[in-house]
């Protein structure tokens, strides 16, 4: 059964981006991680372009490793053929951006993981599920990496699959260059010819820039080393990759020019770095090319992914959904770089998110000192015992979610502070929680410092108790959603309406300011009318908001928080002082124990959780 689109084999390591742009690798002092690697990549371009991609490749068994696969079924690449190495380290690199024309990079590959790919990794059965092989050519340069991919052809024959062939030069990688040239993309080399001209024959797509198809061709003129390519490869299709001009394809015989050949229109657009700009016109291509369509519209499709991955930082994080190169082919932007345009910045975002259970319990303990000492009714409720009750409460939200996931299918969420909280935020790191962490006004948040799966929750309080004005928050509140947007982070935004609003005009107002938050935490509704108005805002303004969360504030809230579970956008709810109010003040007092608290805390959530799921 062909339940895969593309397999593709090779290259998997972790990329570290400096974040420092105009300097030398020298001078970096930051970096972010990504994946990277050349099939790895396409992987995932294709993956977020709907295609059923997997990737055969080795890790180490370390946290690098460990990193990789994660991230690959985030994305919806399917691992089978991702091999854990237990005796070599995962590859790692490390890349800069000099200018538009230079970006230095340094590959870390001695005895890796992925160059031990052998012939045992390529298995029948995975290469008999796909429609489609991909193999890259820096696995050709080493013995047991070429078997690994010839081995792959052969079965990709056999099993009615095409075979792809991207040409992936880096000289270097072929021993022709020392480590500190790993920006080199050409060397011309007569034994990498002739190896390359070997796997031609077997190619029904073959794709490259012009440097790589002089490799790949054995010739310095273009035209000649397609020429060459065309009498090795008769029925392939060739695809030359040509940067800002965008890119040529070959179906039949090398016409005199490359101008004679099928094109697709070019988007000209700032170069920000070209690093990975390929993998994505590469996966862009094949979510065209496997679909059957024309060609001149695979090559727009190409053209557009590299284009908006040339003007971003990263490889594989940076690469289109299926929803955003949809709309910067229809609409186009009006911003020539394009990390500037705020409109295709949303659609990359909420359509790249981490995956989230569909629903939420949410036990709130992210209440400051004051709150706890009006919680504990004088009863000495210091920083210490504050901070120790957050902890227990992380116990308490990891029991409710052992039950939850046996009978509800909701998943568990925490409201945690990084002040009293702090204990209990590592703790729930240990966790498969959904974790908003709140963001005080007022204070310096390096966000940074946030794991990156840990959601900003930022407060929007427009009642007149509020203690300092709304108003003089709103810049803040924006300030601080676009900076944890522009580092992957996800934002909720409470939204309080302040007397004589509703929820509804609430999330307008917030909405003509320019916010998008991931999610919205509001009150509990009393009737249709008015989940009807909140939901047309949203449909409105952003119909990729991820949903809403509701506030069960106390033992009554049963009937509306049952209603609220039924409305399409409600996507969980959060009890704060109403899960853990009365266990702390009897823990504080000493009628409970540790356990007995955890308990109680435990059972108060599933008391919410039976009311929103409709079972209490």
């Amino acid at each position: 059964m062909k339940d895969l689109d593309l397999v593709t084999i090779g290259r998997s390591s972790v990329d570290l981006y400096g974040q420092q742009i105009g300097g030398r690798l020298e001078d970096m002092a930051s970096f972010v991680k990504a994946v990277g690697g050349c099939p790895t990549n396409i992987a995932v371009g294709a993956a977020r372009l709907g295609l059923k991609s997997a990737l055969i490749s080795r890790v180490g068994d370390e946290a690098m490793g460990r990193f990789i696969r994660e991230q690959l079924v985030r994305e919806g690449v399917c691992v089978d053929g991702l091999a854990t190495d237990p005796q070599r380290l995962t590859a790692l690199v490390l890349l800069g951006v000099r200018d538009e024309n230079s970006f230095p990079l340094i590959f870390y590959r001695t005895d890796c993981a992925d160059a031990a790919l052998d012939e045992g990794d390529v298995t029948r059965e995975l290469i008999a599920r796909t429609r489609a092989v991909l193999v890259t050519g820096t696995h050709f340069a080493k013995a047991n990496s070429d078997a690994a991919q010839k081995k792959a052809i052969r079965l990709a024959q056999e099993t009615g699959a095409k075979v792809i062939f991207d040409i992936d030069y880096r000289p270097n990688l072929w021993g022709l260059a020392g480590h500190g040239a790993g920006e080199s993309r050409f060397i011309a080399s007569d034994t990498v010819s002739a190896h390359l001209a070997g796997i031609l024959p077997d190619c029904d797509l073959i794709v490259g820039t012009e440097e790589e198809l002089h490799i790949a061709g054995g010739s310095m003129d273009t035209i000649a080393a397609l020429k060459a390519i065309r009498k090795l490869a008769p029925k392939a299709l060739i695809v030359a990759k040509r940067g800002a001009q965008g890119c040529v394809a070959f179906p039949k015989a090398i016409p005199a020019t490359l101008d004679e050949g099928i094109r697709g229109p070019g988007f000209p657009v700032e170069v920000y770095n070209v690093l990975g700009a390929g993998d994505a016109f590469m996966a862009g291509f094949l979510s065209g090319w496997l679909r059957d369509e024309p060609i001149d519209q695979c090559c727009a499709y190409a053209n557009a992914c590299g284009a908006i991955a040339v003007s971003r930082l990263l490889c594989a994080p940076e690469y289109p959904s299926a929803l955003e190169l949809k709309h910067f082919m229809e609409k186009g932007s009006s911003h020539h770089a394009l990390r500037h345009d705020p409109v295709l910045n949303h659609l990359h975002h909420a359509t790249n998110r981490r995956p989230v259970p569909p629903k939420l319990a949410i036990l709130s303990i992210d209440h400051g000192l004051h709150d706890f000492e009006q919680f504990g009714k004088g009863q000495g409720a210091d920083a210490g015992k504050i901070a120790y009750f957050k902890a227990l409460a992380v116990k308490a939200a990891a029991e409710a979610a052992d039950e939850f996931g046996a009978r509800k299918g909701l998943g568990v969420g925490m409201f945690l502070d990084g002040t009293l909280g702090r204990e209990a935020l590592f703790r729930a790191e240990d966790h498969d929680f959904w974790i908003a962490r709140q963001v005080p006004h007022g204070e310096r948040i390096r966000l940074t410092e946030w794991p990156a799966r840990q959601v900003a929750k930022l407060i929007a309080n427009g009642r007149s108790d509020a203690r300092t004005p709304f108003a003089k928050h709103l810049p803040e509140i924006k300030q601080v959603s676009a900076a944890a947007q522009a580092l992957g982070r996800e934002v909720l935004i409470e939204a309080l309406p302040p007397e004589g609003e509703t929820t509804a005009m609430m999330l307008a107002r917030l909405y003509e300011e320019g916010l998008k938050p991931d999610y919205w935490l509001v009150e509990l509704q009393h009737d249709a009318m008015s989940w009807n108005a909140i939901d047309a805002v949203i449909a409105k303004e952003d119909p990729l908001c991820r949903g809403l969360i509701v506030i069960a504030r106390n033992a009554q809230s049963g009937p509306d928080l049952k209603k609220a579970g039924k409305q399409p956008r409600v996507m969980g709810f959060v009890g704060g002082r109403s899960v853990f109010g009365v266990a702390f003040q009897l823990w504080l007092g000493g009628e409970l124990d540790d356990a007995a608290a955890t308990t109680l805390m435990r059972k108060q959530l599933q008391h919410f959780a039976n009311d929103f799921s409709g079972e209490g």
